[in-house]
């Protein structure tokens, strides 16, 4: 099913490049990092389908690659650099599968979220059983708020949610309010947060079901995985459980690279999952000294 999306070409005299935001976030998300990418690339940002401003459509990845050969084509892009965060980095990979011949992919923390016992290294497995249905929980909790319009006081809290978290960070304030607005529909004079509850629920589906560490063993263009070492203050009441997936994560993935020489694996230290907001200018240093050396 194709969907009408909304783009944002920062323009730049290099290569192509791809930039793919995470799940409920939208470009505004990486437009700091896109504008430190723009002086050597020409950077192209896009909403991912039901989020931001555009369209809603089932969520496969299947469907949302055909999304990304849309937006190449009529931008005339070729054979883009693709460089996403989260939910963008595992688009990035799944990409440079389906493009052998892609000059270079670049997957930020691009992890789904803890799924099975065998992703959680040294966790007893009644334990991480346990620690994942807690975290289930949570995000059921996450998507109920999605189910039901919001009031205009917790419109307010959650745009002062997102400055305070920007602040927190180093990041500024107003471009992270902004982004959370960019999500926010009105039907019937009632403010919705998107992604709906149907593409919200498709996407929780899709990266459960997705096990990322062999599609970046059998990409074949190089790829490169930038891996977050700290907590969200969200992951830390199960910061032991993050703490054993990121072990699981890091262990499988040097496993990967050893056995494919496309791929390069580095460790981000004292960054978190949000490091696109964290550290875009040192991001954009490493995508483009990784650009050099491929």
């Amino acid at each position: 099913m194709a969907v009408r999306l909304a783009i944002e070409d920062f323009g730049g005299p290099g290569a192509p490049l791809l930039l793919l935001h995470g799940a409920g976030a939208n470009l505004v998300s990486v437009a700091a990092l896109a504008r430190e990418l723009s002086p050597r690339f020409r950077v192209v940002t896009v909403d991912l389908r039901g989020h931001g401003r555009s369209e809603d459509g089932p969520w496969e990845w299947t469907a949302v690659l055909d999304d990304l050969e849309t937006v190449t084509a009529d931008l005339n892009l070729g054979e883009p650099a693709v460089v996403g965060w989260s939910l963008g980095g595992m688009l990035a990979a799944l990409w440079a599968e389906r493009h052998p011949d892609c000059p270079m992919a670049v997957s930020i923390d691009g992890t789904p979220p803890p799924a099975r016992p065998e992703q959680l290294d040294g966790l007893d497995p009644a334990d991480a059983e346990a620690e994942i249905d807690r975290l289930r929980a949570a995000f059921d909790g996450m998507a109920a708020v999605y189910a039901r319009p919001l009031a205009p006081e917790e419109v307010e809290a959650a745009v002062e949610g997102q400055r305070a978290m920007a602040r927190r960070v180093g990041a500024p304030e107003e471009p992270a309010a902004d982004g959370f607005r960019r999500n926010l529909v009105t039907r019937d004079g009632r403010t919705w947060m998107r992604p709906s509850p149907d593409v919200l629920a498709g996407l929780r589906t899709a990266m459960e079901a997705l096990d990322v560490i062999p599609v970046y063993r059998r990409v074949r263009c190089p790829l490169l995985v930038a891996v977050a070492t700290e907590d969200l203050p969200e992951q830390r009441p199960f910061q032991e459980l993050y703490a054993a997936y990121r072990r699981g994560f890091e262990r499988r993935l040097a496993e990967a690279a050893e056995a494919n020489p496309a791929l390069q694996m580095v460790r981000v230290e004292g960054a978190s999952h949000a490091m696109v907001a964290e550290r875009p200018a040192e991001l954009a240093k490493l995508i483009t000294e990784f650009a050099d050396r491929v």
